[in-house]
C-alpha cells in the first residue's frame, strides 16, 4: 500500500497540465487550459483542467479527477502503476513500506504475464502452420491486418502451452482460462484454432477468443469470466481502434471478431464487437463517454433484429440528451465482414450514415404488435411504449419528443397516456441545484482559511451531510487536505468520493458563468 504522505508528495510535484498535454493538446482559456474531451466524442471543447486547483472536469460527460486519475482512465493504467509512471517521470522513488501490496495485486500482474506469454506464443505458431495461414487468406484478411490485431493460432494438441511456459501445473494457468482441469487432468482449453486476443484499454492481453479451423463446435470459443476478463465491461477492438473510434465520432458495434478485423482492413476502423454476450448498460455507458454517435449493425434476419431489440432495451437508460444511438440492419444472408469484402469501405459507411434512428426502431417494432388503426391498438400503443419512454432518465428531451409522437400516431393527450400507461416508481430528485453540503464544502476549497471560522455542524440524518462532517473533519486534522487534488486522491473509493467531485466541479463552473458565487450557509443549523 502506498503511504498517503507520499501522494502527497508526489502530487505537490506533479503539474496535472504537462501530464494531459502529454495526450490531449491543451490550449489556455483565462487561469485554466481547455480541450476537446479525450473521454467522449464532442466539437465544443468543455474539457478543463486547472493548473492551481490539479485537477481536470468535463462538463460534457463529467470525467473528472487527478494526474493519477487521468492516466488511470485515459492510459488504462492501475492505481499503482499510475503512482509508479508519475513517480519516475518526476524523479520520485515510491517507498516500500515493508509489505508486498495487496496479494489480488501480485495475482493480477501474474495472470497479466501468462495471458502476454501465451499471446506471443499463439503469434509466433501462427507464422508457421499453413493451415492457419490458409485459411486467413481465404477469408480475405492481409498479413498486416492480422499484425495489427496481434492474431496467432493455438496448435491442435492437448497441451500445446506446455511450450509457452516454464510450469504448465501453475495455477494462473486456470485461473486465467487458458487450461482446464478435468478429473486431475490438464489440457489447453484452446486446441486448432485461430486466436484472437483481447485487450484492455491498456493494450494488455485479458482474453482469447478463438475461432475453429474447419469443422467443429463451438465455432467461436470465448475465455471464461476471470479475474482479468469480465465480457459485459469490454469489447474488442476498442484498444486497437480508440483513436479511429474518437476521430470519427461514431462508434460500430457488430457481432464478431471477424467482423471487426475485416472492416478496419478496409478503412472503418471505428468498430467493435461484444464478447459473446448481448450489449450491456455498462458497454453502452462506456461508449457514449467516447462518442456521441452508436451504430448498432446486425443481420437483417429474425435472429438479427432479436439482438437489436435487446440493444436497444439496454441503452434507453442510459441515452442522454444529445447522443444518438441508430440500428442498421445488413442485407439478407450478409455480415459486415462478407458486406465490406463484397461492397467496400464507401458503401459500409453510407449504410452506417442511413442507420435507422432509436426512435424509429422502438415505434417500428412496437407497432407491429399494436397497429393504431384501431381505439384499441391505439391503447395498446399507448400501453407498450410508455414503459420504455419511463425509463429515459438521462434523457428527457428526447423522452418528451416521442411522447408528441406518440399523441400524433394514438391522438391521445400526454395526460391520457399518463394515466393509462402502468404505474411505475416515482421519479428520482432532479441534480439541478447544488446541495447544501457540496456549497459549503466549494466554498472552503476556494478558501480553505473559512474552516478554521466554521462553528461544528449540528448534527444532521443526511448521508451527504454526514459525508461533510467526516471530510471537514479530515481537513482538520490533516492540513494538506486544503489542495483539492490532495483530497481527491483521500478520498479516491472513500464515502464523500462523488461529493468531493462535485464541489471541485462547482470551482471550475465559478469560472464559466457570471452568477453570483453562493454565500456559505450551513446545512444543519438553524
Amino acid at each position: 500500500m502506498i503511504p498517503q504522505d507520499f501522494i502527497h508528495q508526489l502530487l505537490d510535484r506533479v503539474d496535472i497540465v504537462e501530464v494531459v498535454d502529454r495526450y490531449v493538446p491543451l490550449k489556455k482559456k483565462g487561469a485554466n487550459y481547455m480541450a476537446c474531451c479525450p473521454f467522449h466524442g464532442e466539437k465544443t471543447p468543455s474539457f478543463t483542467v486547472s493548473p492551481t486547483k490539479q485537477f481536470y472536469h468535463c462538463f460534457g460527460c463529467g470525467a473528472h479527477g487527478t494526474a493519477i486519475s487521468f492516466l488511470m482512465e485515459h492510459a488504462g493504467m492501475g492505481f499503482v502503476e499510475a503512482v509508479k509512471e508519475l513517480a519516475e517521470h518526476y524523479g520520485l522513488t515510491v517507498p516500500d513500506d515493508g509489505q508486498r501490496g495487496k496479494p489480488e495485486d501480485g495475482r493480477r500482474d501474474h495472470l497479466l504475464e501468462v495471458m502476454e506469454k501465451a499471446a506471443q506464443h499463439y503469434k509466433g505458431l501462427l507464422k508457421s502452420s499453413t493451415k492457419a495461414i490458409d485459411y486467413l487468406k481465404g477469408r480475405g484478411l492481409e498479413g498486416r491486418t492480422a499484425a495489427t490485431f496481434g492474431l496467432g493460432y493455438a496448435p491442435d494438441e492437448w497441451q500445446g502451452l506446455a511450450a509457452a511456459v516454464a510450469d504448465y501445473h501453475d495455477p494462473g494457468l486456470e485461473e486465467a482460462g487458458l487450461v482446464i482441469v478435468n478429473e486431475g487432468k490438464r489440457y489447453d482449453r484452446f486446441r486448432d484454432r485461430v486466436m484472437f486476443p483481447i485487450r484492455n484499454e491498456r493494450g494488455r492481453v485479458i482474453a482469447f477468443g478463438g475461432r475453429v479451423i474447419g469443422q467443429g463446435e463451438p465455432k467461436y470459443l470465448n475465455s471464461p469470466e476471470t479475474p482479468l476478463f469480465h465480457k459485459g465491461r469490454e469489447l474488442y477492438g476498442l484498444y486497437e481502434n480508440r483513436r479511429g473510434i474518437q476521430q470519427a465520432g461514431r462508434a460500430v458495434v457488430v457481432e464478431g471478431y471477424m467482423d471487426v478485423v475485416m472492416l478496419a482492413q478496409h478503412g472503418v476502423d471505428n468498430a467493435l464487437a461484444t464478447l459473446g454476450t448481448a450489449i450491456t448498460p455498462e458497454h453502452v455507458t462506456k461508449l457514449f463517454k467516447l462518442v456521441d454517435d452508436i451504430v448498432f449493425a446486425f443481420d437483417g434476419d429474425a435472429a438479427g433484429r432479436k439482438a437489436a431489440w435487446r440493444a436497444l432495451e439496454n441503452s434507453l437508460p442510459q441515452l442522454p440528451d444529445g447522443k444518438r444511438a441508430t440500428f442498421l440492419f445488413l442485407p439478407q444472408g450478409e455480415d459486415p465482414d462478407s458486406y465490406v469484402r463484397q461492397a467496400g469501405h464507401d458503401a459500409f459507411e453510407q449504410l452506417c450514415d442511413q442507420a435507422k434512428p432509436l426512435s424509429d426502431f422502438l415505434f417500428e417494432e412496437l407497432s407491429t404488435k399494436a397497429e393504431p388503426t384501431s381505439p384499441e391498438g391505439k391503447v395498446r400503443l399507448v400501453k407498450l411504449v410508455e414503459p420504455y419512454l419511463s425509463q429515459m432518465a438521462k434523457a428527457p428531451l428526447l423522452a418528451r419528443s416521442l411522447r408528441q409522437r406518440l399523441t400524433a400516431l394514438s391522438g391521445l393527450s400526454v395526460r391520457e397516456e399518463r394515466r393509462l400507461a402502468p404505474a411505475r416508481p416515482p421519479a428520482g430528485p432532479r441534480a439541478a441545484l447544488p446541495t447544501p453540503a457540496r456549497v459549503v464544502l466549494q466554498a472552503i476549497l476556494h478558501k480553505p482559511e473559512r474552516l478554521r471560522n466554521l462553528p461544528e455542524l449540528a448534527h444532521a440524518e443526511e448521508a451527504e451531510v454526514a459525508q461533510l462532517e467526516a471530510i471537514l473533519a479530515a481537513m482538520r486534522e490533516h492540513p494538506e487536505l486544503a489542495e483539492v487534488r490532495d483530497l481527491i486522491e483521500y478520498y479516491r473509493g472513500r464515502p464523500g468520493e462523488d461529493l468531493i467531485h462535485a464541489a471541485a466541479a462547482g470551482l471550475l463552473a465559478w469560472g464559466r458563468i457570471t452568477t453570483p458565487r453562493p454565500t456559505c450557509a450551513v446545512p444543519g443549523r438553524h
